[in-house]
């Protein structure tokens, strides 16, 4: 098999049928690069989570990278990334194209109102099972909280926390293993 293509075909598939953004991706590259394909493993995708959300950029497109570097370098970063992108650049430009035709439709507007809180649900669930797979606990918990908090709350950049949890985790790391 040609592994360039089952990339492409694979990362093209998750981006057809995801609706709501990266994290709502989780639960199918999880199936379909970690179940079916075993590209990589459950520990991987983890870390290539939390480098993908550091890193500027679309957080589908990052791990579609990584996962295609991974496999295949240049290339097959190339594929991946193209795979993951061309749905939805093809869906938008449908949308563009045709959009002045259905802008004020009653029955479309009620559609897009009742898929908005499908879209939270597709993105909580991947978060929560991220919080299990980085094994939050009790002294742990209080990090994506307040996090969560001080963004929400305080409108504090969400780099500046990446860059602080960082800095925490190095920090901590040393202190574990002096």
């Amino acid at each position: 098999m040609n592994i360039y293509w089952d990339s492409f075909k694979t990362f093209f598939k998750i981006g057809m049928f995801t609706l709501g953004g990266g994290y709502a991706m989780i639960p199918l590259i999880e199936e379909e690069v970690v179940n079916r394909h075993q590209w990589i493993s459950k520990e991987e995708l983890l870390d290539l989570i939390a480098i993908a959300q550091s890193c500027p950029g679309v957080f589908a497109i990052n791990i579609a990278i990584f996962i295609g570097y991974k496999l295949k370098k240049e290339r097959g970063a190339v594929a991946t990334a193209l795979g993951t992108a061309l749905p939805s650049f093809l869906i938008i430009l449908a949308i563009a194209i045709f959009f002045h035709q259905f802008e004020d439709n009653r029955v479309i507007a009620a559609m897009f109102k009742g898929i908005r809180p499908a879209v939270v649900a597709l993105i909580a669930v991947p978060t929560f099972r991220l919080a299990q797979r980085a094994q939050l606990n009790w002294f742990t918990i209080w990090i994506p909280i307040v996090s969560a908090l001080l963004i929400w709350l305080l409108g504090v950049s969400p780099i500046w926390i990446i860059i602080a949890a960082g800095i925490g985790g190095f920090l901590w790391g040393k202190i574990q293993t002096s």
